[in-house]
This record gives structure tokens, sequence and C-alpha cells, in this order.
């Protein structure tokens, strides 16, 4: 699960990147500013998760990352499909949520049949 880690931090430090070439319109400031919320909270709710007091606890903190992975790929969506950023870059951030997204839910599915953390 180590690579989460890295992986989750890697994905907020590449959204950083991606939000300080937005534009500065009303758009890029808004979603700029959504995106860079969720993206920077999947890797601290990975974090919590690794040094939970339980396996309910770990499974909840799992969720949450989840669920801003979820709302970072929402807003990369609408940056793309709103024309205000595109490229290789943005494609690639999505496939990444895209890919995490199935890791951890793959993972929450084995802790609940398995019973372990």
């Amino acid at each position: 699960m180590d690579d989460l880690q890295g992986r989750t931090k890697r994905l907020a430090l590449e959204v950083i990147r991606l939000v300080g070439r937005l534009p500065g319109s009303t758009e890029g400031r808004i979603i700029g500013r959504q995106v860079l919320r969720s993206a920077t909270s999947v890797g601290a709710h990975y974090r919590e998760c690794r040094h939970s007091r339980s396996r309910a606890e770990f499974r909840s903190k799992l969720g949450l990352a989840l669920q801003e992975l979820e709302e970072t790929l929402y807003w990369l969506e609408l940056l793309k499909e709103s024309n205000v950023s595109a490229g290789p870059r943005l494609a690639a951030l999505m496939n990444e949520c895209d890919e995490l997204i199935a890791i951890l839910i793959t993972c929450i599915k084995t802790t609940r049949q398995s019973g372990r953390r």
C-alpha cells in the first residue's frame, strides 16, 4: 500500500501544477480551486487510513479517499468538457484517477470480505 501513498501524493502535485497553468478566467479559478481541494484531500485521507484504529475506521477513511477521487475526476472532466483546459497532462490525470478509483474500490471490497486491515 505504500505505492498508493506515493501515487496519491503525485496526483496532488500534478493537479497543483495543472491549476497553476489554468487561465485566470472565472471558470478557471472556480474549477481550479475545487479540483485542487479534492485532489489534495485524496492523499490526506489515504494517509489517515494507514493509521486507523479499527477495520471500520480504515474502510471509512478509504471511502473518503475514494469520494475525493471521484470528485477530482468530476472537476477534471469539467475542465476538459468546458474547454478551460485540455491536452495530454489532463488526460493522464484523468486516467490516474480512474486507476486509483479501481484500486481503492478493490481495497474496500477486500477488507469487507476478509475482515482484515
